[in-house]
């Protein structure tokens, strides 16, 4: 019994959380069965030098969730074997598109067959956002959270209990607590992924970042920084400019794009100049789709791997894990750069 519960002081986990996983875990293993006793709380707080509080707390939360009683003057007791519910998820993006599917459907496909999802749109409305988040707290056991504004929403999202969140995709520091994460590292993973094809890039004259701003479409503040430090660092002239003007495309140059819409006009607008998309222009698209792999012999990418992501996505819930993880990030190239 006194190897039951047992507690990593180098974790990230909080040990009352410890503690609950370790009872559950050995319901399910069948190491603790229907009206066996538990430790006390003074004797799992002696064995593992932590504080009564904190066996406490563990032990109280076992007991709302009906899987322990407390006996008057005799301790506490298993009184539930079926431990785990079925997973009830929240999931919340900003929006639909080709990378999100990819996103979602590689989650769902590796949770088990009883998880149930449900999937919202905040459109990077933050009244939405707030919304949808508070109308759902007590309709869901988890919650998976695409915090994709470039304004502070960790008021809203500190409402969700620690031990039920994963924040997907960008990095929320101002979330407190111990929560569970899988992110990209916008201003670095740009930077590195640029500075990945100097080959390609000395071809060009000059490299344009179109943002595309106000087309349904997030540009982390992460990304315009990393962007701006490549141009700082290297050879290549850099500029941002707000939105895709078809006038000021110019031969020799690169092109940086965030939006599909983009995309589409920018290769139009080269069919009608009768250029060559990788040598006389040359084009890299943000975030890749099947799409993009056939579209014009093939588009150059810089992209996380949303498919990666859905996986460890789908891991950390289905193990309860909480771990903060930096998604993959590259550059794929293919013929337009």
């Amino acid at each position: 019994m006194k190897d039951l519960i047992k507690i990593d002081a180098r974790s990230r986990e909080p040990k009352y959380q410890q503690i609950l996983n370790n009872v559950i875990a050995s319901i399910e293993n069948g190491t603790l069965n229907h009206g066996q006793q538990l430790p006390s709380i003074s004797e799992l707080a002696g064995w593992q030098n932590i504080a009564k509080v904190t066996v406490a707390k563990a032990y109280e939360d076992l007991r709302k969730r009906g899987v322990i009683q407390a006996r008057h003057g005799k301790g506490f007791y298993v009184t539930n074997t079926q431990v785990r519910s079925a997973l009830n998820i929240f999931v919340l993006f900003d929006t639909l598109n080709a990378y999100k599917e990819t996103l979602y459907y590689a989650m769902k496909a590796g949770l088990p067959g009883d998880a149930r999802l449900s999937l919202f749109f905040h459109h990077y409305d933050r009244n939405l956002f707030e919304s949808l988040i508070g109308n759902n707290l007590n309709n869901y056991n988890y919650f998976v959270i695409m915090p994709h504004f470039n304004e502070d929403v960790s008021e809203v999202v500190n409402r969700i209990p620690k031990d039920q969140l994963v924040i997907i995709d960008k990095a929320a520091e101002q979330v407190t607590g111990n929560y569970a994460a899988i992110y990209q590292d916008f201003e670095n993973d740009i930077y590195a992924a640029l500075d990945s094809c100097p080959d390609l890039l000395s071809k060009y004259k000059k490299l344009t970042l179109v943002l595309s701003k106000g087309q349904f479409q997030f540009v982390p503040d992460g990304i315009v920084s990393g962007f701006r430090r490549f141009g700082n660092t290297n050879q290549i002239e850099c500029a941002v400019t707000e939105r895709l003007n078809a006038q000021a495309i110019r031969k020799g140059e690169a092109y940086l794009l965030f939006s599909d819409r983009d995309l589409i006009e920018f290769v139009k607008h080269v069919h009608h100049e009768g250029w060559q998309l990788g040598k006389d222009v040359g084009l890299i698209s943000y975030d890749d789709t099947p799409m993009k792999e056939i579209l014009e012999g093939g588009i150059t990418v810089v992209s996380t791997d949303f498919e990666y992501m859905g996986r460890t996505l789908s891991s950390m819930v289905r193990e309860r894990q909480i771990a903060k993880i930096a998604n993959p990030f590259s550059l794929i190239r293919r013929r337009s750069l």
